[in-house]
């Protein structure tokens, strides 16, 4: 180790080479840290790991939080992502009989962008290589960490070697399976949860359409500004829109629906029974096929506290606090983490370029660390019940009369707020501050969850609970009173016939 008052940077490992990861490594970068990527799968960019990646691919629905995340830590970035996007307006509902109904996200016309996960990927690795200070080591895959000796052991696959890596810090954004969160367990006390829900998911193709004219461009089947839904209460089929004018299509359903379909012609069977105009767009031929093909994937949620180690190591994204993908914020909330962290490390005066002697701890680093643990953990956790709790509302609120009514009186209240404030009005301060502390004015959780960076998640969730007891108090009334007018309107109408009689 170099001797204190040394401007040499110190060395900070980032494990995985997802988004998450790669913000993290650019925001590390960006303070003056020596940043090292270790990735255990092959570069994305190559072509053999693309055509890998086309097994999983969960079109990302980046929103404004996860842009607003990227916008304070790489502007440019930013800008550079929202021209390769599909921007959604709202919800597509598809009934059993092929009706559609358009329902908008927001009511000042803001919107949710598709964008292709290896896109997005290759992008922000892009721009993460593109720092002098940040390298990247792929096929390297993580064996085992010693935080209090602050170095790591590698295995090289392709080399087939083992490597000691030495770090000052260490960041996980390794995922679900997390080595990184395996071996902090280790040496913290962690509070874990992980729990399978007993749905799984299968993706789908749904190809371009003719051109309109010969010799011209493909087309999109659907309106590609919508994320179009087929809910069926128990399960769902979603599609959102790709540049090259196809759909990714995931049907999302328990584990026991998915296994009663034993063979092919149960297979259309159930699509011809549920998603009848979905059925000819996509094809009985590439149906199958994508049926045959594609992986049926579980899915689940992660829970952990803390996310950190005295000053030596934190777990970001997936690692953290890996979520079901029904509200889509899985990534929005990765990249949030990457830019909370950002502003705690600034807060505290962290410098990189401060060697610390061994076996002592940098006080400012660890004081970040700690602060990070116990302001986030309240808002992961709200974000995972969200995601929870929207599958429900995709898959069957959406087609109820209840739910519509209290849609309309959600809007109607949102619509009495004197103050519109968008995600662009909140967006730039967000790089210096986390979030407010009490967002004032009637607020649908919607907009809150997508269009509010500057809301935490719990913040969110607690002023949803509280307007939707009023919405529900609401409700009642509204009900008590139609039912007094329904009584009234009869009485009257049984005095007339009687005095006819």
């Amino acid at each position: 180790m170099s001797s204190i008052g040394s401007k040499l940077p110190r060395k900070a490992v980032v494990v995985g080479a997802g988004p998450v990861g790669c913000l993290a490594a650019m925001s590390l970068a960006k303070m003056g840290w020596s940043v090292d990527i270790y990735e255990g799968r092959p570069d994305m960019r190559l072509p053999s790991s693309k055509a890998a990646a086309q097994q999983r691919s969960i079109n990302l629905a980046i929103s404004a939080r996860g842009l607003a995340a990227i916008q304070a830590i790489d502007p440019a970035a930013a800008d550079r992502f929202l021209s390769t996007v599909i921007p959604m307006h709202g919800r597509m509902i598809h009934d059993a009989q092929g009706h559609q109904q358009s329902q908008p996200y927001d009511r000042d016309g803001q919107c949710i962008n598709s964008i292709g996960r290896a896109f997005l990927n290759e992008d922000l690795l892009g721009e993460a290589l593109a720092v002098p200070s940040i390298r990247a080591f792929f096929q390297h895959k993580v064996v085992a960490v010693d935080f209090d000796r602050k170095t790591m052991h590698v295995h090289d696959v392709e080399g087939g070697r083992d490597v000691n890596v030495s770090f000052d810090f260490c960041v996980g954004a390794d995922g679900s399976y997390s080595i990184i969160r395996r071996q902090l367990m280790r040496v913290v006390r962690m509070n874990y949860q992980q729990e399978y829900i007993p749905h799984d998911y299968l993706e789908l193709k749904m190809p371009a359409g003719p051109p309109k004219e010969p010799g011209g461009d493909p087309t999109f089947l659907l309106d590609p500004n919508h994320l179009h839904i087929w809910p069926r209460h128990t399960f769902m089929l979603i599609a959102l829109p790709n540049k090259d004018k196809t759909f990714t299509c995931t049907v999302f359903a328990p584990t026991a629906e998915f296994d009663r379909l034993n063979s092919d012609e149960d297979v259309v069977r159930w699509f011809q029974a549920n998603f009848p105009d979905a059925l000819p767009l996509i094809g009985e031929e590439a149906l199958l096929a994508d049926f045959h093909r594609n992986p049926r994937s579980a899915l689940m949620s992660i829970k952990a506290k803390p996310y950190h180690y005295r000053d030596r190591a934190v777990i970001l994204g997936d690692s953290a606090h890996a979520m079901v993908p029904f509200y889509g914020q899985g990534l929005n909330c990765g990249l949030e983490d990457v830019r909370v962290l950002d502003i705690l490390l600034r807060d505290a005066g962290v410098d990189p370029t401060i060697q610390t002697p061994d076996g002592q701890e940098d006080p400012r680093l660890a004081r970040a660390l700690a602060t990070y643990s116990a302001t986030r953990h309240e808002d992961l956790v709200a974000a995972c019940e969200l995601a929870m709790d929207n599958y429900v509302e995709m898959r069957h609120s959406v087609t109820t009369l209840g739910y519509r009514f209290r849609k309309a009186l959600d809007n109607l209240l949102y619509s009495l707020n004197w103050e519109h404030v968008t995600a662009k009005d909140v967006t730039a301060p967000l790089r210096d501050k986390t979030f407010i502390d009490s967002p004032t004015g009637w607020l649908p959780l919607y907009t809150m969850v997508t269009f509010r960076p500057d809301i935490s998640y719990s913040t969110a969730q607690r002023k949803f609970q509280r307007q939707s007891q009023i919405l529900e108090t609401t409700g009642w009334l509204g009900a008590g009173v139609a039912v007094g007018l329904a009584g009234i309107t009869c009485v009257t109408l049984l005095r007339r016939l009687y005095a006819r009689a």
